[in-house]
């Protein structure tokens, strides 16, 4: 674990995530106090990328829930394998009748082998929190916790707080030591105030110029200096449109691994028309992006290029 904010933001840093001092205080109390951490911001801005970046700067398992509509405890904590009990259950019954002095045995032994470990599904929840009475602390990620819903949220709340699964067949699973939580949510709802008060939160913005231009070096080291900052200046300008869909940092590594795929030293209104759809998502916001809009924009990067 980590003694200061300093050494922890060097840490992320060394696992090349660029984050700003308010971000590494969140992450640092929520490592100093056991409560999950939950990052609110646009989807592609890297909330996801630092459960991941965590994960590995403490050397610890990445156990991910991806939320989804109809998500339930089932999917999210555990089920019963019903096929290898139903087979067991056969063999059993087999055995049994070629074993008649046995019957009252397997009779009585019978429910406690269907209902074992053994047969016993183990979904993320449930994993994290096994894991945790090792006295190894993973971390689990809830991501995209506003497309599940509300009931899930509120089995979710009672598990942040008590860090327990009840198992009818097996008794209780508590958590040792609680695991490293991550929530994140692309706010396409409003996640219940309850479940805040139990985290810290935390909001990531879309990053500004020098940030961005610093994760592209990072993340692409091939690029040529001036495109990295042309890409940069680009993007920016973008996100400053009425899109329907913002570009986010993963749609600028997208496009700088894709223009370095095509040889591209310098933007030209040719590439970026060919490479549009790396960007953009929705044909709506391709299309407010003409030949005339786009050599503006990349006029404007130049400009800031050159003076970055």
């Amino acid at each position: 674990m980590y003694n200061s904010v300093d050494e922890l933001q060097a840490a992320l840093n060394e696992q090349d995530y660029i984050a700003e001092r308010g971000l590494s205080v969140a992450i640092y109390l929520a490592l100093k106090t056991g409560k999950p951490l939950f990052l609110e911001g646009d989807a592609g801005v890297g909330k996801t990328e630092i459960a991941k970046v965590l994960s590995a700067a403490l050397a610890t398992d990445l156990i991910r829930l991806q939320c989804y509509e109809g998500l339930d405890v089932n999917t999210a904590v555990y089920e019963w394998n019903y096929a290898g009990q139903i087979l067991h259950l056969r063999l059993m019954e087999t055995e049994r009748r070629h074993s008649p002095d046995t019957e009252g045995l397997a009779r009585e032994a019978m429910e406690d082998e269907l209902f074992s470990e053994r047969f016993l599904l183990k979904r993320p929840l449930l994993q994290a929190i096994e894991q945790s009475r090792d006295g190894t602390a993973p971390v689990l990620l809830i991501d995209e916790l506003d497309r599940s819903d509300e009931e899930f949220e509120a089995f979710l709340l009672e598990l942040l707080s008590d860090f327990q699964v009840s198992i009818p067949e097996l008794g209780t699973i508590t958590a040792t030591v609680p695991p490293v939580v991550v929530v994140t949510s692309n706010r396409t709802r409003e996640i219940h105030d309850a479940l805040k008060r139990r985290c810290l939160y935390y909001w990531i913005d879309y990053p500004h110029f020098h940030k961005e231009l610093n994760i592209v070096e990072r993340k692409a080291p091939d690029v040529p200096p001036m495109l990295a900052r042309q890409i940069t200046a680009f993007i920016q300008d973008m996100r400053a449109m009425e899109l329907f869909k913002r570009p986010g940092i993963a749609e600028t590594l997208d496009w700088t691994a894709a223009l370095i795929a095509l040889d591209q030293n310098e933007l030209s209104l040719e590439t970026v028309q060919d490479t549009l759809g790396v960007i953009l998502k929705y044909q709506d916001d391709v299309e407010m992006l003409d030949p005339t809009t786009i050599q503006n924009m990349i006029d404007r990067a130049n400009v800031e290029a050159q003076r970055a």
